[in-house]
């Protein structure tokens, strides 16, 4: 129905890809109010708050070591940590920045179609990335995946460019693109493999002219990359050797099912017209479809079914679903296919996935994080209880509610005994995290301070130890939202010193 009526509206009077653009931002605005529901978040949010700290000056020296890295790269938490000075250190300027990443994607993807194919094409792939519920709801997270994915989508068009239409200046925005891409996450020098393929498509039958660019370009690209890896090299051996190690095997215990990331997480008209784009491209014998399929294809060959992994994809999917959408020979029939493609996402995505992530326990700690901004206090202190069956360091809670709060957190330096078997964790990051400085203590007596608990379950009785060290509070407020489904829960109570006034 939604698009029947979508389809009554006189979509030609209006520029339709910057229509695309601009509505692909407005889309993923609506899930701001989305708490940060994948653990991640915490790491990068403590890389940008650091990286604001030290200044982007010092990367390089504290990139690893005071500035605790994993097997992250540095380019996203620098770009986190940059609008955390420059405008301040509030989640909703990285969320706006994620959406304009996003926006960028929808048109990067809209001019690969149309430099490919036809505009149509690209237009229809640049709507399908709206068509992906799974990849909606990712944007306003504080994770590197949709940075990542704009990156590699901005690096293959600029390679495309600079191939086709040469001069020195697209030449090394190529370089640059590329160099930014390989910064982005180490899954982005996979997904790079894309660009070999694109240059033997470019070279048919002008191999030197475009063999030329594709040098130059490479020998740009390396130029700006090489002598970074080179001083990180020590810190980039360690974490090639924990991806092998860890994140590489752990893939098969991480995975999700084919059927529920292409039939669920994303429409299934989608991947109905890429397996059928499939066999239109090998009829007409069209090379240049490789580009687009290189990667979905690469992904299903290697057996990556984590759906965040393959977010940086999800464009070339998208183009491999608008080239299989050319089977329908009618366009009013081919356009009201796509209408019901973005028509029913949306309807899962504000009906289904938004609701259930605002009920996600997660939730607790934004809405206490407003309460908080609410008191008259300056510092606030976190205590952070461990958890029953749940295998995650309950500390990683203090970055999260920080993410959601202007106050100043003060928590405990200690750290928790790590649990059997924690280098084959699925969160084995969590125990390898400490409170870095800026979670120091408050300069003066904690007894006076607001006390957050953050804990698993609904609290009937405090531990001796902390029942003492509240013994002059009461309790203030409680957030215990909780969606029932996930082991670690963040249940939050708040204690206020027993003179102030507030409820």
């Amino acid at each position: 129905l939604l698009a029947h009526l979508a389809g009554a509206f006189p979509w030609r009077r209006l520029q339709l890809g910057p229509s695309l653009v601009a509505g692909a931002f407005g889309v993923t605005a609506l899930l701001w109010p989305t708490p940060e529901v994948i653990l991640d978040a915490a790491r990068h949010f403590g890389q940008a708050k650091s990286i604001g700290l030290h200044g982007a000056a010092s990367l390089l020296q504290a990139w690893g070591a005071e500035i605790p890295a994993w097997t992250d790269l540095p380019l996203v938490p620098v770009l986190y940590g940059s609008l955390f000075v420059l405008l301040g250190e509030e989640r909703f300027y990285l969320q706006a920045f994620n959406s304009s990443l996003f926006a960028g994607t929808v048109l990067l993807t809209w001019q690969i179609g149309r430099t490919l194919w036809q505009e149509e094409t690209g237009l229809t792939a640049a709507a399908l990335l709206l068509g992906m519920p799974f990849l909606l709801v990712q944007v306003p997270l504080t994770l590197a995946d949709v940075p990542t994915m704009f990156f590699v989508t901005l690096a293959t068009f600029a390679t495309l460019t600079a191939l086709r239409r040469g001069g020195w200046l697209r030449v090394a925005l190529a370089a640059v693109a590329i160099a930014l891409a390989v910064f982005s996450k180490y899954s982005a020098w996979l997904m790079l493999t894309v660009l070999p393929v694109l240059a033997l498509g470019e070279a048919r039958g002008r191999a030197l002219e475009v063999g030329r660019r594709a040098a130059a370009i490479a020998g740009g690209a390396l130029l700006l990359v090489v002598p970074v890896l080179l001083s990180l090299s020590e810190l980039i051996g360690a974490q090639l050797a924990l991806l092998r190690e860890f994140q590489a095997p752990a893939l098969e215990r991480w995975s999700e099912s084919i059927v529920s990331t292409f039939l669920f997480q994303s429409h299934p008209f989608i991947a109905f017209a890429a397996i059928a784009s499939l066999w239109l491209a090998w009829r007409a014998r069209d090379g240049r479809f490789a580009v687009v399929a290189w990667l979905p294809l690469l992904m299903l060959v290697l057996g990556v079914r984590r759906a965040r992994y393959l977010v940086p994809v999800m464009p070339m999917l998208a183009l491999m679903a608008a080239y299989g959408l050319q089977a329908i020979r009618l366009a009013p029939l081919r356009g009201h296919v796509v209408r019901c493609v973005v028509a029913s996402s949306l309807a899962v995505v504000f009906c289904g996935f938004l609701p259930f992530l605002q009920h996600n326990s997660a939730a607790n700690l934004q809405t206490a994080g407003a309460y908080l901004d609410s008191l008259d206090n300056e510092a606030i202190e976190v205590v952070a209880l461990p958890q029953r069956g749940a295998r995650v360091n309950p500390e990683i809670a203090v970055p999260l509610l920080d993410l959601h709060t202007a106050k100043r957190l003060v928590a405990d330096a200690v750290r928790l005994p790590s649990p059997p078997g924690v280098a084959r964790l699925p969160l084995r990051f969590t125990w390898e995290y400490q409170h870095p400085p800026f979670y120091g203590e408050a300069g003066g007596a904690t007894s006076a301070l607001p006390v957050v608990v953050v804990a698993g379950e609904r609290m009937t009785a405090l531990p001796s130890s902390l029942a003492q060290h509240l013994a002059q509070h009461r309790l203030a407020r409680e957030f215990a939202v909780s969606e029932n489904v996930f082991g670690y829960q963040t249940l939050v109570s708040v204690f206020l010193p027993a003179e102030t006034n507030g409820d």
